[in-house]
């Protein structure tokens, strides 16, 4: 039997082996990346622009400052708050509340373009081929229909 209380599940997340823990890391993407990259997700790194979809800085985009895979916070630049003795601290956020709006292309290992235009190329064609299917299929469901009207 599994725990479904909020701290287990946080902790279990945080005494989770670093190779998992860039699984928790993935953010969904901005429709704009999703058509280009032929992906729903990715793991959001240094660099990356991403927009605030929960919580109090709902809406507010910034490029991310740092990344702390232990704890899974990610920090975003000018997104911060002041302290008790007035220094300012980046505010940390959960990846879970992100939306990635421009990625850092100049990590050549994150990022393999051919392989995405490759699969980006094998939907377009699947998705043609499907659409000539119905077609096909719509127009002779009419002709045997039209058919059968006119032998009765």
């Amino acid at each position: 039997m599994t725990s479904v209380k909020p701290g287990k599940q946080l902790d279990k997340g945080i005494s989770a082996p670093l190779h998992s823990l860039q699984k928790m890391f993935s953010v969904h993407l901005s429709k704009d990346l999703r058509k280009e990259l032929g992906k729903r997700a990715l793991e959001v790194r240094k660099e990356d622009t991403v927009k605030v979809v929960r919580g109090g800085f709902k809406g507010k985009t910034g490029k991310v400052a740092r990344v702390n895979r232990r704890k899974i916070q990610a920090f975003i630049e000018k997104l911060s708050r002041k302290k008790s003795d007035g220094t300012e601290v980046l505010v940390p956020f959960r990846p879970s509340n992100l939306v990635l709006i421009d990625i850092y292309r100049k990590d050549g290992r994150r990022f393999k373009g051919k392989k995405i235009k490759e699969k980006e190329m094998k939907d377009v064609a699947a998705t043609e081929k499907i659409g000539e299917k119905k077609k096909k299929a719509a127009e002779t469901g009419k002709k045997g229909k039209d058919e059968a009207k006119k032998k009765k």
